[in-house]
């Protein structure tokens, strides 16, 4: 559900919607690493200026998330 969430969202905002793919790591018990690969040129626009559009995904994220699943940190990375 979260995956599918920032996908659709990440979409909307991107101008090469067919680069995106997201990749899910558990990492320790109760959090997971979700990183999602972009064009070079759409890395930008997903994080933000100062960093304001990606907090908004994960403030997005923080809410949805189920009362005592796994917390989420959400990366971005160039392909």
């Amino acid at each position: 559900m979260v995956n599918d969430f920032i996908l659709s969202y990440a979409r909307l905002i991107v101008r090469h919607p067919e680069d995106l793919r997201i990749e899910n790591r558990p990492l320790d018990e109760g959090f997971e690493e979700i990183t999602l690969y972009a064009h070079p040129d759409d890395v930008g626009k997903l994080i933000g200026k100062e960093g304001r559009m990606i907090n908004a995904i994960k403030t997005v994220i923080s809410g949805c998330k189920a009362k005592g699943g796994p917390s989420y940190r959400v990366n971005v990375q160039a392909i």
